[in-house]
């Protein structure tokens, strides 16, 4: 089964959040959440507390996983900036030709962690300028594919964000076949 690590850190957006969780899931891909620190409910950017499956410590153990997904957030994308352990989750992902995701601010751990310099990719415009000194080449499109990392804007743009995760993932059929059911309009 294909699997995604989707990492939950105090002040993620939440929305970012839960819908790739339930999108990737309708997608047949076996999820774990993973809060960063611990396993225990996690605050998120509009104090909505948000239970993860497990420790980020632990989901480790259950790795590797297919793909590595970072919710933004302003304070979450920090969070996530600044941990060396998803320094090292990234750097290891990246290293064995796995898949990356962030949306919204937490690109800003893609530079922390020097992950995909060079790549194109997009953000939350709040977050654009630290992308393009980090090296990057920005692009304001809603979600953007450059190899094996996707990057995406805001709450507004998850839901085509993790249907680019499931199509990388599971193949466009599958991604095509989430839309209707769940009413979307793209």
């Amino acid at each position: 089964m294909v699997k995604a690590l989707v990492i939950l850190s105090e002040g993620a957006e939440e929305m970012e959040t839960v819908i790739t969780v339930d999108v990737l899931r309708r997608g047949g891909v076996e999820v774990t959440l993973a809060g960063l620190t611990d396993s225990s409910p996690v605050l998120c950017s509009r104090n909505v507390k948000i239970l993860p499956d497990t420790s980020l410590q632990d989901a480790k153990l259950n790795g590797p996983y297919d793909v590595v997904v970072c919710p933004g957030g302003a304070k979450g994308a920090q969070c996530l900036a600044s941990s060396s352990e998803v320094k090292a989750i990234l750097q290891d992902q990246e290293k064995s030709g796995q898949w990356i995701a962030a949306v919204c601010a937490a690109p800003i751990a893609l530079v922390s962690h020097e992950i995909g310099k060079g790549k194109r990719v997009t953000s939350h415009p709040s977050v654009k300028d630290v992308m393009v000194d980090g090296g990057y080449n920005y692009s304001e499109d809603r979600v953007v594919q450059d190899g094996k990392l996707i990057t995406s804007r805001g709450p507004g743009t998850c839901f085509e964000f993790a249907l680019k995760i499931v199509e990388s993932l599971q193949g466009e059929e599958k991604s095509n076949s989430l839309i209707q059911p769940m009413l979307l309009k793209l």
